[in-house]
């Protein structure tokens, strides 16, 4: 079993930057890939951004590439998404979750564990 807390969610404006944190425990962190896969009411969650345990592969979505970072520190078992130059698009519930996967997978069903959500919501 692995516990996922998302933390660093906030109101924030047009243009501006916020940094997610999700913490882990339980299980070896490192053995998983990583995901942040968002939600915005009224539509399905999807990833947008995935990083393997070595943290030699990443993935983005074409909605956040570019602005948008994902790293780890396995020492520290903590996930990390750097989000820059927001738009009220980007608002959502934005989840962390991890997968016994090897690679990068972007279907949810591959994701064994789930944090509970943080909410991120970006004014114009």
């Amino acid at each position: 079993q692995v516990q996922l807390v998302e933390s660093g969610g906030g109101l924030v404006q047009a243009g501006g930057s916020l940094r997610l944190s999700c913490a882990a425990s339980g299980r070896t962190f490192s053995g998983y890939t990583m995901g942040w896969f968002r939600q915005a009411p009224g539509k399905e969650r999807e990833l947008i951004a995935a990083i393997t345990w070595t943290g030699r592969s990443t993935y983005y979505a074409g909605s956040v590439k570019g602005r948008f970072t994902i790293s780890r520190d396995n020492a520290k078992n903590t996930l990390y998404l750097q989000m820059n130059f927001l738009k009220p698009e980007d608002t959502a519930v934005y989840y962390c979750a991890a997968s016994h996967s090897i690679v990068v997978v972007s279907s949810s069903d591959e994701y064994d564990y789930w944090g509970q959500g943080t909410q991120v919501t970006v004014s114009s």
